[in-house]
């Protein structure tokens, strides 16, 4: 069966000439490398890191199938592929030399990349992390809301949000993807990080948004310091910034969560948050 062509580039607007109407097609589905696009296309080609940014689509018929993208020193992330084209493009990249520290894909992709990689280069997978993609149907607020309420954070809580910002990387494995301070700033500029404050105006939680592409959002970041969790802010404010964002015109408000954490996928439920699809991250060694 004919698994189609890859073209591989460097060249973010020629990727999105040809990819960006497939992309969009199926935006929830598809949200991490429209938002990911989208923020090297507004923040700059190192935003993520000083590697150039690889990417690839695979065309068949005329049409686009599949499309890849890597933001060095990261893992490769995928959208849907089936065995075969997970085969194709592993012998493709492993014939090129690059190395790859793992990959970032729906369940099924990345562990059908991960065995064909394997395959070709000799190199053990590891799973790292399995993800749940949730879409906000009915936006139910928690109740009773905790005392305080919500705010944008704005610069006098730079500092904050960095050190916030480690301690969640931290707190869920994910590495370090973009610098703190950069992050910081570009959440600051856009508006993207609400805090959840006390009546005596303590923050002691936070949730932020990425930019609205195609009609969606995804909520990211959202995190209590330890000394601060049980009392019901991480639902508080995560609900205030899925509010916001179906305020501001979003079509769909997203989120991932980690699969080990049964705490944070029951919260995102009764908030009314429903599954999509399940994916994973696998580490190569």
């Amino acid at each position: 069966m004919d698994t189609g062509t890859w073209h591989l580039t460097h060249d973010l607007d020629g990727f999105l000439l040809r990819a960006g109407d497939f992309l969009r097609s199926r935006p929830a589905r598809h949200t991490v490398p429209l938002t990911v696009t989208e923020t090297l296309r507004t923040r700059g080609p190192r935003v993520y890191g000083d590697g150039e940014p690889e990417f690839g689509v695979l065309e068949r018929d005329g049409k686009t199938r599949a499309v890849f993208f890597r933001t060095p020193p990261h893992w490769l992330n995928a959208t849907a592929l089936t065995p075969g084209e997970a085969g194709d493009l592993a012998a493709r990249l492993a014939g090129l030399g690059r190395p790859l520290p793992g990959v970032s894909a729906d369940r099924d992709t990345a562990a059908a990349f991960a065995t064909a990689w394997q395959r070709h280069t000799g190199a053990t997978a590891t799973l790292r992390r399995r993800q749940r993609l949730y879409r906000l149907g009915a936006l139910t607020a928690p109740g009773p809301l905790p005392p305080g309420g919500p705010r944008l954070a704005a610069r006098g809580d730079h500092a904050l949000l960095v050190r916030w910002h480690d301690e969640f990387t931290e707190a869920v494995g994910a590495g370090t993807v973009r610098d703190p301070a950069e992050w910081a700033d570009a959440r600051i500029d856009s508006g993207g990080v609400t805090l959840w404050e006390t009546p005596e105006g303590t923050p002691v939680a936070m949730a932020g948004t990425g930019p609205r592409v195609a009609g969606q959002v995804r909520v990211a970041g959202v995190y209590t310091p330890a000394r601060y969790r049980g009392r019901g802010y991480a639902g508080a404010v995560t609900a205030e910034v899925s509010r916001a964002a179906l305020a501001a015109g979003a079509r769909e408000v997203l989120l991932f969560t980690d699969l080990a954490n049964p705490t944070s996928n029951g919260l995102y439920q009764r908030i009314g948050y429903r599954p999509v699809a399940d994916f994973a991250v696998r580490d190569f060694g």
